[in-house]
């Protein structure tokens, strides 16, 4: 139950990094930030689409750059990553309870 979460937070933080890669870099290719993040090609371009999908980054010519709508995003980004921790704690079970049987 609870590998399923880290599997998503894992790619989670890898789709952020390659949009700050793009953010930092614009345009980037998918060698160059499969180069500078050792990600395989092949989910550098997932992380890639599902940005797209998002319309957080547009192909160009020279490579993914950002759009109109990335700014906004990355400015609640924060917000709702804290908003997302303080729900997570408040799930955590303090302690150990012995289970009757």
């Amino acid at each position: 139950m609870i590998d399923r979460l880290e599997k998503e937070v894992d790619m989670l933080e890898r789709h952020l990094q390659v949009l700050r890669m793009v953010i930092d870099n614009e345009p980037i290719g998918i060698v160059k930030m499969s180069n500078e993040t050792g990600y395989p090609h092949h989910k550098v371009r997932y992380s890639l689409r599902v940005l797209e999908e998002e319309n957080l980054i547009e192909p160009s010519s020279q490579g993914a750059i950002t759009t109109e709508e990335t700014e906004g995003f990355v400015n609640d980004l924060d917000g709702k990553i804290d908003d997302i921790i303080e729900k997570l704690e408040t799930m955590k079970i303090d302690g150990v309870a012995e289970i009757e049987g």
